[in-house]
């Protein structure tokens, strides 16, 4: 899964130590793909029939208009700190607080997912865990395990990252090389199941298979440390989500070509389809993949989101409470309330019920800072920037149209729970604002 560097590590980084061309490229790659290809592809399947692929196109085109409106946003401002800067810029200091208060909440809600994610999978690889029982559990045991590792000021970075990058490419890579001489070109019909052409169909599968391109924001977030980014962050954004769409696409391909129907059905979808290639060998090399990949996010997030609330705190937004650290130096407030909010999340909801309210949330971030875009044109004129988005105000206004679309399309109850921390952030606001810088 996806995750965005907090505005105040990121401005503690020594200028020597800024970010060229390749870092950000295989930072934001990393910080895309996560636990959502390791199991959405069966829901693409359910939802869309082998026509998911088209969904995952279709997805790709709408996260690279928004990541051109971020690009063109980044390049007005020397500060980090992405959606809120721009949305605070754009609007004032409400539609900021709100941008930055959800953007906190988003990361719970994202680390809430992960601790699912994880219990889903390793439910595929010991199928007597596969009840909800276990995985309210296994949810618990990792989220305070997290937090007490947390709090006692343990600095893994280094090696999650590390760990993070050789887990979830390597093979899924293998995957793809070995699985395209196994595909069957009868899996592939009917392209589009009659049970589901629609266009309410085709709605939800791309609401819900979103999910996986979430992320793109962290790289925006972490531009104010690139050496470059006027020049190499519109080019970063293309390759980043070209690449991560190409590699969902193979995937998506093999698994219907593998599994066809079959992998409506699968908990496990990557896991399943290796393991009817390569037997046991497959089956375990992908799970032990799917768990390190999620692992190591889980751990990344935990140190990360508390982060996130701390920040808001640094600049007014919040109470101070949750800047203050204990005897390690670790801000213990945040920590737990963190934690224990992602795992109140966790224990509410299956892994792909909570990949969409994940999805959904994330353009409480993405419109406001394609709206900005039309707005810096006006009111920042005069600014010097490298870098305007083609073809005049159309992929903004794309942009807002389509996200828009696709959540008037969207569950309710799921929208509830993606939106819903911009109605919990109004009386913050209005307690908070005498603080507000």
């Amino acid at each position: 899964m996806k995750k965005a560097i907090p505005m105040h590590h990121v401005q503690t980084i020594k200028k020597s130590h800024k970010m060229g061309f390749w870092t950000i490229l295989l930072f934001g790659i990393n910080g895309i793909i996560g636990s959502g290809i390791f199991l959405l592809p069966n829901e693409g399947m359910k939802l869309f029939g082998p026509a998911s692929l088209l969904v995952l196109g279709f997805d790709a085109l709408l996260i690279l208009t928004i990541g051109l409106c971020f690009a063109e946003d980044a390049s007005l401002f020397k500060e980090t700190g992405g959606p809120y800067v721009y949305a605070k810029a754009a609007f004032g200091n409400f539609v900021g607080y709100e941008v930055g208060f959800v953007t906190w909440a988003i990361r719970i809600i994202a680390e809430g997912t992960l601790y699912v994610g994880f219990a889903t999978a390793l439910a595929g690889v010991f199928p007597q865990l596969n009840n909800i029982m276990a995985k309210d559990i296994i949810v618990t045991i990792l989220a305070l395990s997290l937090m007490s590792m947390n709090l006692v000021g343990v600095q893994v970075a280094s090696i999650v990252n590390n760990v993070i990058t050789v887990s979830k490419l390597v093979p899924l890579i293998i995957f793809i090389a070995v699985g395209i001489w196994f595909i069957k070109g009868p899996n592939f019909t009917p392209f589009v199941p009659a049970a589901v052409a629609n266009t309410s169909s085709f709605s939800l599968a791309a609401i819900t298979m979103f999910y996986v391109f979430t992320g793109v924001e962290g790289a925006v977030v972490a531009a104010g440390e690139m050496k470059n980014p006027q020049k190499d962050l519109p080019h970063v954004l293309i390759i980043i989500i070209l690449a991560v769409a190409t590699f969902y696409i193979l995937i998506q391909a093999v698994c219907i070509g593998v599994l066809g129907s079959s992998l409506a059905n699968s908990v496990t979808p990557v896991q399943d389809a290796f393991a009817k290639i390569a037997g046991g060998f497959g089956k375990y090399l992908i799970a032990a993949g799917t768990l390190l990949s999620i692992g190591g996010i889980c751990v990344s997030s935990s140190f990360i989101t508390p982060r996130s609330g701390v920040a808001m705190a640094n600049h007014g937004m919040m109470p101070k409470m949750l800047a203050e650290k204990n005897r390690f130096g670790v801000p213990y407030h945040a920590i737990i309330i963190s934690a224990l909010l992602g795992l109140a999340i966790a224990l509410s909801g299956t892994f792909n019920t909570l990949a969409q309210i994940s999805a959904v949330s994330r353009f409480a971030q993405y419109i406001p800072s394609c709206i900005a875009v039309l707005v810096f044109r006006k009111t920042m004129k005069n600014r010097k920037s490298d870098f305007k988005i083609p073809f005049g105000w159309l992929i903004p206004v794309v942009a807002v149209t389509v996200s828009v679309l696709l959540l008037s399309q969207t569950n309710l109850v799921n929208l509830a729970w993606g939106f819903g921390a911009l109605l919990v952030a109004v009386p913050f606001y209005f307690l908070s604002r005498k603080n507000f810088d």
